[in-house]
C-alpha cells in the first residue's frame, strides 16, 4: 500500500509542468541538481540545533541577561493544596464563579483565599524572564546570522534582482553548495523550533505558531524536491529579514529598556510591513503565481505552493495588525509597547488585607526568603513582545 501511495504522490504529473519529469533531474555533466533524499540532512542539524542552544543559552544569554539587567520577579508561591492543585491540573485553571464556591466548601477557605490560590497558581506556570530573554537571545542570534548568510548567497545571484529570473530554465537549475546549506540549516532550524515547542514559552498565538512552523517546512521540503530552489532562498530571505529586530526588542524589554525596546520595534514594525506586507505578496507572490502560466500550463504542484504561500500571507495579516495596534498605540500616545500575544503575571497587591497576620508583619519588616527580597507581582517588566 506504501509502495502504491508514493507512487501516486510522486508522479510527473502532479509536480511538473506538461513535459517535464523527474528525469530532468538527474545529475549529468557535472550538474547537481537537489533530491528528496537530501532532506533527511535536515534531521541531524536539528538535533545539533537544539543541543547548542542549550550550550549557547547557558554559556552566553544567561551573562548576556545579567550584563543587561533582566531582573527576575520572585513570584509567590500557592500554598500546597490537593484539591486546588487537582482541580487546577484536571478540570480548569480559570475556575468559574460556582466552581469557587464549591471549591470554598471543599477546603474550607474563603472565596478571596480561593482566588487569590489560583492566581498565585497560574503565576507559577508562567516563564520567568530568564527564560524568555534566553530564547530571545537564541532567536535573534539564528535569524541575525541568517540574514546575513543568506544575503551573501545570493547578493551576486541574477534572480535577487530580476524576480523573473527563477524560472528561467526551470526546472533544470544546478544546485549551488551555497544553496543547499542555505536550506538544510534553514529546514534544521525550524525542524528544531518545532521539537522543541512544548517547552518554550507559549503565547496567545501558539496556534498560529505551530501552522507557521508547519507551513514552513512544508514549503521548504517542497521547494527543495521539485527545484523551486531560487524562489525558497528569496523567500527565506524575505522572512529573516525583519525577525532579528523583533527578537533584540524582546531582550532590551526583558531588560528594562524600554527606549531601546520601544524604537527598536517601531523599525521591526516597519521592515514586517514592507517585507511581508508589500514585497513578500506582490513581488514574490506574484512571480510564483501569475508570471509561471505566462510559461507553462498551470498543475497541481503550481497549486499547492502557491497556497503554502498564502497561508503564510494570511499569518502576515494576522501578525501586522498585532503589530501595527502596539505602534500606533506607542507613536500616539507614547505607551510602552505591549505585546498583544502575551500572557502577563497576575497581581496579588489587592489582597494584602486578607494575608495571614504573621506574613502582614513580614511585609511590612521587608520580605526576605532565603536571604533574598520578595518583589511584589506588580513590579514588572513586561513590555512589548513577550
Amino acid at each position: 500500500m506504501l509502495q502504491d501511495f508514493s507512487e501516486w504522490f510522486w508522479q510527473e504529473r502532479l509536480w511538473f509542468p506538461k513535459g517535464l519529469g523527474w528525469a530532468d533531474l538527474e545529475d549529468r555533466d557535472g550538474r547537481v541538481y537537489a533530491k528528496a533524499q537530501d532532506l533527511w540532512v535536515a534531521f541531524p542539524i536539528a538535533v545539533a540545533f537544539l543541543i547548542i542552544r542549550q550550550i549557547f543559552e547557558r554559556t552566553v544569554a544567561t551573562p548576556l541577561a545579567s550584563l543587561l539587567g533582566v531582573k527576575e520577579t520572585v513570584r509567590l508561591k500557592a500554598p500546597h493544596n490537593p484539591t486546588l492543585e487537582s482541580y487546577y491540573c484536571n478540570v480548569a485553571k480559570n475556575p468559574s464563579q460556582t466552581s469557587i464556591a464549591s471549591l470554598c466548601k471543599q477546603t474550607g477557605h474563603s472565596e478571596r483565599q480561593v482566588q487569590r490560590w489560583f492566581r498565585r497558581r497560574r503565576n507559577q506556570d508562567r516563564p520567568s524572564l530568564l527564560k524568555k530573554f534566553r530564547e530571545a537571545s537564541w532567536r535573534f542570534t539564528f535569524y541575525l546570522l541568517a540574514f546575513i548568510a543568506g544575503l551573501a548567497a545570493l547578493i551576486d545571484k541574477p534572480w535577487l534582482y530580476d524576480l523573473k529570473e527563477m524560472w528561467e530554465g526551470f526546472p533544470v537549475l544546478t544546485l549551488l553548495p551555497s544553496q543547499y546549506w542555505y536550506y538544510m540549516i534553514e529546514l534544521g532550524f525550524y525542524g528544531s523550533l518545532l521539537f522543541s515547542v512544548a517547552s518554550d514559552v507559549k503565547r496567545k498565538d501558539f496556534k498560529e505558531q505551530i501552522v507557521h512552523h508547519v507551513a514552513t517546512i512544508l514549503l521548504i521540503s517542497f521547494s527543495w524536491c521539485v527545484n523551486y530552489i531560487r524562489a525558497g532562498t528569496l523567500i527565506m530571505l524575505v522572512h529573516d529579514s525583519a525577525d532579528y529586530f523583533l527578537e533584540s526588542a524582546k531582550m532590551f524589554n526583558y531588560a528594562g529598556w524600554r527606549n531601546a525596546c520601544n524604537y527598536i520595534f517601531i523599525v521591526f514594525a516597519a521592515v514586517f510591513i514592507v517585507t511581508r506586507l508589500v514585497i513578500f505578496p506582490f513581488r514574490i507572490i506574484y512571480c510564483t503565481w501569475i508570471y509561471p502560466i505566462t510559461i507553462y500550463e498551470p498543475f497541481f504542484g503550481y497549486y499547492f505552493f502557491n497556497g503554502l504561500l498564502m497561508v503564510l500571507q494570511c499569518l502576515h495579516i494576522f501578525w501586522a495588525v498585532l503589530i501595527i495596534k502596539m505602534a500606533v498605540r506607542f507613536l500616539t500616545n507614547n505607551e510602552k509597547v505591549d505585546d498583544e500575544r502575551s500572557d502577563k503575571d497576575e497581581t496579588d497587591s489587592s489582597e494584602d488585607e486578607e494575608m495571614e497576620p504573621e506574613k502582614k508583619d513580614i511585609k511590612k519588616n521587608g520580605p526576605v526568603q532565603n536571604g533574598h527580597s520578595i518583589h511584589n507581582n506588580n513590579h514588572n517588566h513586561h513590555g512589548k513582545t513577550e
